[in-house]
């Protein structure tokens, strides 16, 4: 059965020109990149599944996916590499990925709404955040769909590469199997070096 949002979604934030929602994915992993998405939805879009990517199931996030990669007047998927992260820190790798999602966008967006309390200015663009914009507007929450689902697919190519991580379950966030694994066979180039990827690293940053 269909999950419905519990508030009706607002297609945008501003409708006096092209608006792109921006969501990330992947901040709290332990492995792979962060992704991010920008989709500039059509006046009078809406779909009864669409809310928050987390409050999906897979299989609503792959049938919305397929809709909204159809329907958008343009949508784009940004990633940044672990080494990035490692080198910037996630938050900023965060916009940088959204970034590059925005530099892909086949028409050039008027406003910019962005899912959370922060961001880094794209060029000249006027944005807007908002806390759980995900679950607010439609825009943000297509852009969080497409973002999880081109993520998710990431994760299930590289644990076929790296079976041990159960990467294909988890999708790189720590789950105590996940770090085990680690225990066991150490460390991958995948997996982000400036985190803790061991339950004992972070004891030990504590003291």
């Amino acid at each position: 059965m269909p999950l419905r949002p519990r508030v009706a979604l607002q297609l945008c934030y501003r409708t006096d020109g092209l608006e792109a929602g921006c969501d990330e994915v992947g901040r709290g992993c332990i492995a792979g990149p962060v992704f991010a998405a920008a989709v500039i939805l059509p006046l009078g879009f809406s779909h009864p599944m669409l809310t928050d990517s987390k409050q999906l199931s897979e299989g609503q996030r792959e049938v919305l996916r397929a809709v909204i990669e159809q329907e958008a007047l343009a949508w784009a998927v940004g990633r940044a590499e672990v080494e990035e992260i490692d080198r910037l820190n996630i938050l900023q790798a965060s916009f940088l990925a959204m970034h590059r999602a925005l530099d892909q966008l086949s028409l050039r967006p008027e406003h910019v709404l962005v899912d959370g309390n922060r961001f880094q200015p794209y060029g000249n663009l006027p944005h807007q955040c908002v806390v759980k914009g995900d679950s607010l507007y439609a825009n943000i929450a297509a852009a969080s769909v497409l973002a999880k689902t081109h993520r998710d697919a990431e994760m299930r190519r590289l644990a076929r590469l790296f079976p041990a991580y159960g990467w294909a379950e988890n999708k790189g966030y720590p789950t105590a199997a996940h770090r085990e694994a680690i225990r066991q066979y150490g460390p991958t180039q995948h997996h982000r070096q400036s985190f803790c990827l061991l339950a004992e690293e972070r004891q030990m940053k504590l003291f």
